[in-house]
């Protein structure tokens, strides 16, 4: 069951990441845990969209804002959320960051990069 508690008058702030196999993919999903325990946003189900689960889909509709985080180019993440319906969000792609599929080291620089690049996306 999806954990869809937001706290009374506000909107939520959803961040949905690619968890591919490749270390793009791994960052992605590192960044959004991350900004999910600095408060940023709430990092959400993307399966859950690409599955149409009623919960999940009804609280990413009622989003305030929805970051989208994409490892590399195909975005895979930007194109579950417009096939779902959702038009509207804010999108980082990592590869537009400097960095290259396949040879990008998962570490705490690199986190730190790409968490801050989201933060300002956010603003």
């Amino acid at each position: 069951m999806a954990d869809c508690s937001v706290k009374s008058g506000e909107s939520a702030k959803l961040i949905f990441s690619c968890s591919g196999a490749a270390d793009v993919g791994e960052l992605s999903d590192k960044v959004a845990r991350g900004l999910t325990k600095d408060g940023v946003g709430k990092m959400f189900c993307l399966a859950g969209v690409g599955g149409r689960v009623p919960g999940i889909m009804k609280m990413t509709e009622s989003a305030g804002d929805i970051l989208a985080i994409d490892g590399c180019e195909l975005h895979c993440v930007a194109k579950c959320l417009k096939e779902a319906g959702f038009d509207s969000f804010k999108h980082a792609v990592i590869t537009d960051m400097g960095m290259s599929k396949g040879s990008t080291s998962v570490d705490q620089e690199n986190i730190d990069k790409v968490s801050f690049k989201c933060k300002e996306i956010m603003q």
